[in-house]
């Protein structure tokens, strides 16, 4: 996510250099999906539409029995909330790839590859120093930076540099992941398989035309050689012959279930691996990466483009780490249910979970995005009215929208910083309020989007909210209210300037 970031930052004019270890795209594919949520990140950085030419959107998740038969399935749509499907499965060198050719295009990024970082030293309120060596190179090199991102990994060193220690969330267990090429035909439905056997736990998904991964939990010791491989994948298709399958890779992992304890010191930060930890059952590691670069980009920009409050960069944190810890008890509890867990309650397990599968109102919950809302804190301000239900912390709805220029989504027409939406004619508070925080002000008669927003925001019981430009929702105007729930509590963080009142008709400066 270190490059993804690099093009969030870019489309905020923040000029950024980016040290990769690796001279080229790791070769090896690691995730393999993705949400709607994070396609939408993808949207923002400028790299959607080419994603979208080797993406394989999913029909949902399948739970098998030992013996392979289906006893649950929960199913994904092809329109998620933030307008793509629900669920998308990939090749991680492609995306890497892609991301890094949308990196050379943009003259704000430089990438140096071949580069191990070897120091990072922060002086005070002064710039970050990044000491780092080339391959091959004797004597390291130094930079200065505003602020460092720590993309490196969980044994990478931003973590100990700023003394940030795990969180362990109890779980361990070893997998062996095999992805493979072939043109046998498979037994497989565009989806992902969750065999939920104690013994002998796995996950299969079809990830291309031709490639198919595998995951299977090992027991202690064991070491899987080609025919007891041959033997695991049999229920899917038979191999007659090792050419008939090329195996790309094969490697053990061991899933944990860690967060660290801090996020940032000072303007070093920690994002992704180096910051959280999880098992891959809802298929999240690579989705928390990206929502941290999305979240952590935009307040950084603010703070180094438009002076923005520092303290606007602790709610990095208070709002990335609760959200990441939910993220990972859910993986957790997903696994153990998924795979029977293992001792003498695992029979219980697969009896719940296959009672759960039959609750239609289970099935309805678990159709919908895993992501949670955004706690109530600086940025959020969460109030539920009567009859409506909170809106902030929530992500706002992606439907397409009409403009002179065609069919678009919403997010193209709202650009890169806040945008107010309002069902109802902008008063010229509201008016001002937006161009003093920089926001696009959208109405949302005559958008074309079959009343989607419109409906949102009824059901919300608001006449306009504020969009954070992660598309999050800050804050809301109740139906027949003259202005915002707490305008004080959020201003300060985003402005130099104050905001006008409702009673004013001012417009001030930007800030």
């Amino acid at each position: 996510m270190g490059v993804t970031a690099a093009l969030l930052l870019a489309r905020r004019g923040v000029r950024s250099v980016v040290l990769e270890r690796h001279q080229d795209v790791y070769p090896l594919p690691r995730a393999v999906a993705m949400d709607d949520e994070v396609r939408r990140i993808l949207q923002a950085a400028g790299v959607h539409e080419e994603f979208a030419t080797f993406a394989r959107p999913a029909e949902g998740l399948r739970l098998l029995d030992a013996r392979h038969r289906v006893i649950g399935e929960f199913r994904r749509s092809a329109h998620g909330h933030h307008g793509f499907p629900q669920t998308s499965m990939f090749d991680q060198p492609e995306l890497e790839r892609l991301l890094r050719k949308a990196l050379a295009q943009q003259p704000e990024c430089e990438l140096r590859d071949g580069v191990e970082v070897v120091g990072i030293d922060q002086n005070g309120d002064g710039p970050v120093r990044v000491a780092f060596r080339r391959d091959g190179g004797e004597s390291p090199e130094h930079l200065e930076a505003d602020a460092v991102l720590g993309c490196d990994g969980a044994a990478g060193l931003t973590r100990q540099v700023i003394g940030a220690v795990w969180e362990d969330l109890r779980f361990e267990e070893r997998w062996t992941v095999i992805d493979v090429r072939t043109r046998l035909p498979v037994r497989s439905w565009e989806g992902v398989e969750q065999v939920c056997d104690p013994d002998r736990a796995a996950t299969f998904m079809r990830i291309g035309e031709d490639r198919y991964r595998w995951e299977f939990r090992l027991r202690d010791g064991e070491e899987l050689d080609a025919r007891r491989v041959r033997e695991l994948i049999a229920p899917w298709v038979e191999v007659a012959d090792d050419s008939d399958v090329e195996v790309i890779r094969q490697t053990q992992y061991t899933f944990r279930a860690r967060v660290a304890d801090r996020w940032r010191q000072g303007r070093v930060f920690l994002l992704g691996d180096a910051v959280h930890l999880t098992p891959p059952f809802i298929g999240q590691g690579l989705c928390a990466g990206m929502r941290d670069a999305y979240n952590l980009t935009w307040k950084l920009g603010r703070v180094l483009q438009q002076s923005a409050d520092e303290s606007l960069l602790d709610t990095y944190e208070s709002e990335r780490k609760p959200h990441a810890r939910h993220m990972i008890r859910l993986a957790v509890a997903m696994g153990w249910a998924m795979t029977g867990g293992q001792g003498p309650a695992a029979a219980m397990r697969r009896s719940l979970t296959s009672a759960a599968c039959r609750i239609p109102a289970l099935r309805e919950a678990a159709g919908r995005g895993l992501s949670p809302a955004l706690g109530h804190g600086a940025l959020v301000r969460r109030r539920t009215y009567l009859g409506g239900r909170a809106l902030a912390g929530t992500s706002c709805p992606q439907p397409w929208v009409s403009v002179d220029a065609g069919r678009i989504r919403l997010d193209d027409l709202l650009g890169d910083s806040f945008a107010v939406l309002s069902a109802v004619p902008a008063a010229p508070w509201l008016r001002a309020v937006a161009e003093a925080i920089g926001a696009h002000l959208v109405g949302t008669d005559g958008l074309g989007d079959d009343g989607a927003l419109a409906t949102w925001l009824r059901c919300g019981r608001a006449d306009a909210v504020l969009l954070r430009p992660d598309r999050v929702v800050l804050d809301v105007v109740p139906m027949g209210a003259d202005d915002f729930t707490n305008t004080a509590a959020w201003a300060p963080l985003l402005c130099t300037t104050r905001l006008p009142s409702p009673t004013e008709r001012l417009t001030t400066a930007r800030c």
